[in-house]
């Protein structure tokens, strides 16, 4: 198997609901690094995985949509606590309607919320 994989970093805002998170149920900013990681098996003609220019277009889409942002005014995140585990699958299930590469055969969002935490999600195209 192949992987190739893209590194963003942005400042995203947030607060948690649903329970006492101390100073996290107030606004509060986090340095994010988004690795996004696609898998497959099979390289094109060119020995490429997927065309990497391709996948850092909807990258930079998909980060400037949130950069700078309170993710809790976002429409996907309505009803939801915008934890680092929901934002990874919210991420991951974005770029993968995005990326149209056919021979990707996974693709993973491992989000870093600081230096020592981290949440991944990942979408198994075969399964569906």
């Amino acid at each position: 198997m192949y992987t190739l994989g893209v590194r963003r970093n942005f400042i995203a805002r947030h607060f948690l609901i649903g329970g006492d998170w101390g100073p996290e149920n107030f606004p509060n900013s986090h340095h994010y690094v988004l690795e996004l990681q696609l898998i497959g098996n099979e390289l094109d003609k060119h020995g490429y995985l997927v065309d990497i220019v391709d996948v850092e277009k909807h990258l930079d889409e998909v980060v400037g949509y949130y950069k700078e942002q309170m993710l809790n005014e976002k429409p996907e995140f309505a009803g939801l606590n915008p934890s680092i585990e929901h934002f990874a699958r919210i991420l991951c299930v974005s770029l993968n309607e995005r990326i149209k590469a056919k021979n990707i055969l996974e693709v993973k969002v491992v989000l870093w919320e600081n230096d020592s935490a981290w949440s991944a999600f990942q979408v198994d195209r075969l399964k569906g």
